[in-house]
């Protein structure tokens, strides 16, 4: 696992992604910290940060569209298949080459309290508690961009598919909104998911009896609700979306100004669930 730890963080500087990654959030932070901080003269570093976060949307897909396309357009992953490491292992290896990569440009995000405590009065708690939970989002995010490009062997498609997934996370409450809290709107957008989930499974597995089954059984189960208990869908899909919005989830940190570990623990489930996908991608990739 460190030999494929290695490699990958050194890729990521020998073709300049991760100079750039770390190079374009700086800049963002850098510009937002100078509005809201130094012209705005505001104290909060962690207002900063919260703007900022959009920025993910567009420089995770960036990180994340080479680390598992480009091995399997170029065939290399057959080589990491035939090793003595499990598959798990070359994941976390690849996984943590990019964490690492966030890390420190987070570490660089650590000086921006420091810097602003020399022109007035800083809440460290505050600030700090926010960079943390900035770095589990961005991990959070990662890893869901990892897997998603463990599902092709374009970077391009990976990269525009990946966009496309964080920037509806970004808008997910928005999203949730312009759903009605009707029960037929909560059963149609259910099917809509579960179709989608199906589609994820058959992408993985090349099997499409399981996703057929699996089709079958949740569509069995939202017909049974839609129409014994009406009800009980009744704007369930909006709460559903509510709770797949990430960003909105680290609001907690700026708005309420605590550190709070329900949020840390949610992101890191993210991490695990998507890891796991992942891991299942690419170990059928291995035995097909």
């Amino acid at each position: 696992m460190l030999a494929v730890y290695k490699r990958e963080f050194k890729a990521f500087f020998t073709n300049m992604i991760g100079f750039i990654f770390i190079a374009f959030l700086l800049l963002i932070t850098g510009i937002y910290s100078t509005a809201y901080n130094f012209s705005g003269y505001y104290p909060n570093f962690e207002f900063s940060l919260n703007n900022v976060s959009f920025i993910f949307a567009f420089v995770v897909p960036l990180l994340t569209m080479r680390v598992m396309a480009e091995d399997k357009r170029q065939n290399t992953d057959q080589l990491l298949f035939t090793s003595p490491v499990s598959v798990g292992k070359i994941i976390i290896g690849k996984y943590l080459a990019m964490v690492t990569i966030l890390l420190i440009t987070v570490a660089a995000l650590c000086v921006y309290p420091l810097i602003l405590s020399m022109y007035g009065s800083v809440n460290f708690g505050s600030a700090y508690g926010a960079i943390v939970g900035f770095f589990f989002l961005g991990a959070a995010l990662i890893a869901i961009g990892m897997f998603l490009s463990s599902l092709t062997e374009s970077q391009l498609i990976a990269a525009v598919v990946t966009l496309g997934v964080l920037l509806a996370l970004y808008l997910m409450s928005y999203l949730a909104t312009l759903i009605s809290p009707t029960a037929f709107a909560s059963f149609a957008a259910f099917t809509v998911v579960v179709i989608i989930v199906a589609a994820l499974l058959f992408l993985m597995t090349k099997n499409i009896i399981p996703s057929v089954i699996l089709f079958a059984v949740c569509e069995a189960v939202l017909a049974i609700l839609y129409f014994m208990k009406p009800a009980l869908l009744e704007g369930r899909f909006r709460g559903f979306l509510e709770q797949l919005a990430l960003f909105d989830r680290y609001q907690v940190f700026v708005s309420n100004g605590i550190f709070d570990l329900t949020t840390i623990v949610y992101y890191l489930t993210i991490v695990v669930l998507f890891l796991f996908f992942c891991v299942q991608a690419i170990e059928k990739r291995r035995w097909s």
